[in-house]
């Protein structure tokens, strides 16, 4: 989970030179992701989304980081830190937006995150409020590979809990991998991540 956005870093470094602020500071930000300094990216990020009001991009990514690094960890106290950050801020973009595909990916991803920690109780609690995430996140992009491939691989790990067949979810994520041939992020930050792990995961479905 932590080397959910290695390629996507590199190629926006790649793309941000001399331009302006906001991309100065995201730019700089996804370099320190990229080197797995979570918490000076996240910090850049937190002060480009409280400069930078109209972009849901930078609390976006926030939560992001901060979710991706307590799959990272087993830690009750980091955790507690680390998925509270990435809740307060994507609180701030749901609000102003709750029909954002992405944006509920990564509410799925805090959730499944809370489970990760503690299955025997936060699995009852929040498995149906993740699944209820990436319904709505489905009807609203069902063409987005990110909200295809995270609710497979949500699904595989409720299938191998309890023993069912995975294949379904198997064919879902071959369907994401397509999917992510065709999507066009709509700037040069916005996600797309997730194409490696899809190909990792369906490897091991075969």
């Amino acid at each position: 989970m932590t080397k959910i956005i290695i390629a996507f870093v590199l190629f926006i470094t790649s793309l941000v030179s001399a331009q302006g602020q906001f991309e100065q500071g995201m730019g700089k930000a996804f370099q320190l992701w990229g080197e797995g300094k979570n918490t000076e990216a996240s910090a850049i990020f937190e002060r480009i989304a409280a400069a930078e009001k109209t972009s849901w991009l930078p609390n976006y990514y926030v939560a992001l980081v901060n979710t991706t690094s307590a799959f990272g960890t087993k830690d009750a106290a980091q955790i507690d830190l680390l998925l509270a950050k990435a809740q307060n801020a994507l609180d701030i973009e749901l609000i102003k937006n709750p029909n954002n595909a992405e944006l509920l990916v990564v509410q799925a991803m805090i959730n499944t995150a809370w489970i990760a920690f503690d299955p025997m109780t936060n699995g009852p609690k929040l498995s149906g409020t993740v699944m209820g995430l990436y319904g709505k996140a489905e009807a609203i992009a069902p063409e987005n590979p990110r909200v295809i491939f995270e609710k497979a691989e949500f699904e595989i790990g409720g299938a191998k809990f309890w023993g069912t067949d995975t294949k379904p979810m198997c064919a879902q994520i071959e369907k994401a991998i397509g999917l992510f041939a065709t999507f066009k992020p709509e700037t040069p930050f916005s996600p797309k991540w997730g194409l490696d792990r899809a190909k990792i995961a369906l490897k091991n479905c075969k």
